[in-house]
């Protein structure tokens, strides 16, 4: 007779702010928990074995937590349900594996600290982004925006800005790695782009502390460009910044990797946030998020 025990674990996605690509090159990054945003992963006893796909963060993310609490043997069947879509800069993989270790401890009723947590979807996000900063899993596991500055490491920071965040996905999948190299291929040309997002990126920070929206949204304006020079965006997300800075928005420009992904836009209040999404979905986002600031 097989137990039937569910073990449950749920986690939410996250989006960057400020800081694509001139990250990499030791300016920071503000990345911002998506709280409604979220996964449910709920697993229990299986008559066969759980197959393994070296690929999918889900798998081995339920392989590390099996193996850190010495069950490997144990057959198990996973289930997940997703609201955050992949490869689209939100943080989807390292959602998926915090779930999913969170799922297989509740399973097991065994403890789990932050610290062993967060080193397990880290483990499951090296064999899906072979070099991650880890950024994605601290804000996946964070109730407050994170700032990373690389060698420096990670901050929490308190937003309370009584804005709106609107993100849209163009529906296509991002292309970090791709958008990574062509920035590193532009070499010295790529350095004074980069500069100016590292100043951008200090600008929303100082805006966050004042709570002063159109220094934000100015400087999210400008962020957009310079990472349009820098040949990381898309025409899909072009489009959609342009449809959001000219529906009233205070700022709005790509998020992530870039190539693809989602829009961010920054509006006053929830009812522009709903109108806007409304129109940036018109206009070719497939989907569309808001989250308070």
């Amino acid at each position: 007779m097989m137990t039937q025990k569910i073990g449950i674990g749920r986690a939410h996605s996250k989006i960057i702010l400020i800081g694509e690509h001139s990250v990499v090159y030791g300016y920071s990054a503000i990345a911002l928990p998506l709280k409604n945003i979220e996964v449910v992963c709920q697993v229990q006893a299986s008559e066969a074995p759980l197959t393994i796909n070296i690929d999918d963060p889900l798998s081995t993310a339920v392989l590390a937590a099996l193996e850190f609490l010495d069950r490997s043997d144990q057959n198990i069947s996973v289930k997940i349900e997703s609201n955050v879509p992949a490869k689209r800069g939100m943080g989807s993989s390292a959602a998926v594996a915090i779930a999913a270790i969170r799922a297989v401890f509740d399973y097991f009723d065994q403890p789990l600290s932050i610290l062993d947590l967060e080193m397990l979807a880290n483990q499951a996000e090296i064999i899906a982004h072979e070099n991650p900063s880890g950024l994605d899993a601290k804000t996946c596991l964070s109730d407050t925006a994170i700032k990373f500055i690389r060698n420096l490491g990670f901050s929490e920071m308190a937003i309370d800005l009584g804005a709106c965040l609107v993100i849209a996905d163009t529906g296509i999948h991002g292309h970090t790695r791709e958008a990574v190299a062509k920035v590193r291929e532009l070499e010295e040309k790529a350095l004074p782009y980069l500069h100016h997002l590292g100043n951008l990126a200090n600008a929303i920070e100082v805006g966050i502390l004042a709570k002063d929206l159109s220094v934000i949204g100015q400087a999210m304006n400008r962020a957009h460009q310079e990472l349009d020079r820098l040949g990381v965006s898309s025409p899909e997300a072009n489009h959609l910044v342009q449809v959001a800075q000219s529906r009233g928005a205070m700022g709005a420009k790509m998020s992530g990797g870039g190539l693809g992904g989602c829009i961010i836009a920054l509006c006053r209040n929830q009812e522009q946030a709903e109108t806007l999404a409304l129109e940036l979905e018109k206009e070719g986002a497939v989907n569309t998020w808001i989250e308070n600031l």
